[in-house]
């Protein structure tokens, strides 16, 4: 007789602690459950080690497959349907977004339903008993949505009714405590997992103040928006924006990432930072002299030889001598 293949489920994981929970209550039903996480422009990948999300799919013994924050991403949180929160954070359409995400791929691989981490009342705008009906009924997914941690407080799904999951062994967690969470934890062996802080950088008071910047100044590329959370950020004159390493990680990171179009400025000699001078707009947009050099002083303002009267830095490979910005200079042209 032929074995009846197993449910397979999707799970939202974002790496911390109801997501992984999440997770395991449905492994724990027997059912295949592979783990989903975006990454990419405002849901940064560490810069070394691990994602959170790798650390628990490896926790919990499951296939994780990574799906790109993309230009759709970006395109939702310049104009969310349903709002923000406190800072640049549309939840509601972002949830939906990546829960639609996650079900189209769970599709090509016999995904039976989707599951996630939310928790009825724990976020006040985006996990109240609407919103979750909202996010549910937008993103194509409706009935094919559970959310274990709070299952036995919401309306059964078609993956209860129709015997996949027992809904007597799902849970009832309701409000922002998370002493239960941390009970099942304890309870399932969980012990490598985040404070819950987040990995959305839209709920950072600096970043947000940064990318609501960048979306004024028709800056909205991939690009552009992963540089947000690195480093010092200057306007200059023309419009060109410039980006100073705060330490050598930074530098490097930068490097890394650089643009197509961006000028490197290197004053890592003296010692001090490398930036990148980006053009205002448009792919055929250049960086001009007066802003390169403007950049480099700025450079030497944050490097050892700030009170120098003159230092060398290097744009775009070529040596030039300039004048330390000073600290009203820069501090005129910071943003965020």
């Amino acid at each position: 007789m032929t074995e009846k293949p197993k449910p397979i489920a999707i799970a939202l994981l974002s790496g911390g602690l109801d997501s992984t929970l999440a997770a395991k209550v449905i492994l724990e039903q027997g059912i295949k459950v592979i783990g989903v996480n975006f990454a990419g422009a405002y849901c940064p990948r560490p810069r070394v080690g691990k994602r959170n999300a790798e650390k628990a799919a490896e926790q919990l013994g499951i296939e994780l497959v990574t799906l790109p924050i993309d230009a759709d991403f970006i395109a939702m949180v310049k104009h969310p349907r349903h709002g923000r929160g406190k800072n640049m954070n549309p939840c509601i359409d972002c949830h939906t977004l990546m829960i639609r995400r996650a079900w189209a791929f769970g599709r090509t691989r016999g995904a039976d339903f989707v599951a996630t981490g939310e928790v009825l009342g724990q976020r006040p705008m985006s996990q109240n008993r609407q919103s979750l009906g909202v996010v549910a009924r937008d993103s194509g997914v409706g009935e094919r949505l559970l959310r274990p941690m709070s299952a036995k407080l919401l309306d059964a799904t078609a993956p209860e009714r129709e015997g996949l999951v027992d809904r007597e062994r799902l849970l009832d967690i309701e409000g922002r405590q998370r002493t239960r969470q941390m009970a099942l934890a304890e309870e399932y062996g969980i012990k490598d997992y985040p404070n819950p802080a987040g990995g959305c950088l839209l709920t950072e008071e600096v970043f947000s103040k940064r990318l609501a910047e960048a979306f004024d100044r028709g800056e909205d590329s991939l690009d552009v928006i992963e540089l947000l959370s690195l480093g010092r950020h200057f306007r200059l004159p023309s419009g060109s924006r410039l980006v100073v390493g705060r330490d050598k990680e930074e530098n490097d990171e930068l490097l890394r990432r650089k643009p197509s179009g961006a000028v490197v400025i290197d004053a890592s000699a003296l010692p001090g930072p490398v930036g990148l001078a980006l053009p205002s707009s448009g792919p055929d947009a250049l960086v001009d002299s007066s802003d390169s050099t403007l950049a480099a002083r700025i450079c030497a303002r944050y490097s050892d030889k700030r009170k120098e009267t003159r230092v060398r830095v290097f744009v775009a490979g070529e040596a030039i001598e300039v004048r330390p910005a000073t600290e009203d200079e820069s501090a005129k042209l910071l943003v965020g």
